[in-house]
């Protein structure tokens, strides 16, 4: 038995000092140490040996387990030691090497006009609301004097869920929504995504955003209107901008009118991007229908207001020269990283 003894020992450390990973040392100690082990069989042919030899040999086997399992945990130290090594080896810093560069986002051509639209406003004391964009078709239509025939509530313009519900066309809605409030006067405007049944294209799509104001309280005329977005038009194109008001027919406003604006990019001369008018369309506008007053619950001979309308992304591709509106959405970060 001491034979078979020191046969195992000699035969366990050269094993250990010959594996060269922990997976291989592991089962080192299994073969040896283990339920199935050389050594745990020898213990067990105990019976075999005389009794009056089994304390020497018990002590011997004890000892043989105390080397082994010395040995293996001095090999476990190393090559723990030598793979800490080689993972400071592989994954050296070069402090000296410039810092790359965190790639931050930034924000979108629309956001960026939306916000500027915000700024003009609320410097003038708007107030920025906003409402839900799957709307009653009262508040999209017909208290925006909108009857149920009108060409604007076919399906081939509007998006229905129910034939009450729709996806909203405009951020009018919220204009009705804060007349029926009752707090008077009202000065604000309705950012935020409309939607409507159009083919996409360079200047179309079923997915859009528009900004909305109204203004009500007494006393208020179209000059008002007039000069409330002839400020509007020069703080966002520039002091030397000018306005047309072209006569134009809205449900909800009586009188209407589209606004140009003189060509900031030839001023006023004529180039390709006013197509050779010198003038710009951008938005819509007028004097707050009596009629929708009265649905709203507001007193025509009392309070008068106005309203216009325009769309944000028609404002990103006049103000940074874009050409085709499928860009704003197709996140490109080519395009993107322009703005």
């Amino acid at each position: 038995m001491k034979e078979k003894l020191q046969s195992i020992k000699e035969d366990a450390l050269a094993q250990i000092a010959q594996a060269d990973d922990r997976n291989k040392l592991n089962e080192v100690r299994v073969s040896f140490l283990g339920k199935k082990g050389m050594l745990t069989a020898v213990l067990k042919s105990m019976k075999e040996v005389a009794p009056e030899e089994r304390p020497a040999f018990g002590q011997l086997v004890n000892e043989t387990r105390a080397l082994i399992e010395g040995a293996l945990e001095e090999r476990r130290s190393a090559l723990e030691q030598a793979a800490l090594e080689q993972q400071l080896k592989d994954e050296v810093i070069d402090v000296t090497l410039p810092a790359k560069k965190n790639n931050v986002g930034h924000r979108h051509p629309n956001t960026i006009a939306r916000e500027e639209v915000e700024r003009i406003f609320i410097g003038m004391g708007y107030e920025v609301m906003e409402g839900p964009e799957i709307e009653y078709d009262e508040y999209n239509f017909e208290k925006l004097n909108i009857p149920a025939n009108h060409p604007a509530k076919d399906e081939q313009d509007t998006f229905y869920i129910s034939k009450d519900i729709v996806l909203r066309t405009q951020t009018s809605p919220v204009q009705a929504r804060a007349m029926e409030t009752g707090k008077l006067p009202i000065r604000m405007i309705s950012p935020g995504r409309v939607f409507r049944s159009d083919e996409v294209d360079a200047t179309h799509s079923p997915s859009f955003h528009q900004i909305e104001g109204l203004v009500i309280d007494k006393n208020i005329t179209f000059a008002d209107l007039k000069g409330t977005l002839e400020q509007f038009a020069k703080e966002l194109f520039g002091e030397e901008t000018k306005t047309k008001f072209r006569p134009h027919h809205f449900p909800f406003t009586e009188p209407s009118a589209e606004v140009d604006v003189s060509c900031f990019k030839c001023k006023g001369k004529g180039c390709r991007f006013c197509k050779g008018s010198g003038w710009i369309e951008i938005l819509g506008c007028g004097m707050v229908h009596p009629h929708v007053l009265e649905m709203c619950g507001i007193d025509p001979e009392v309070y008068t207001g106005f309203a216009f309308g325009v769309g944000l992304e028609r404002i990103a591709l006049l103000k940074y020269e874009i050409d085709d509106m499928r860009l704003l959405y197709e996140n490109d970060a080519r395009f993107l990283k322009q703005f």
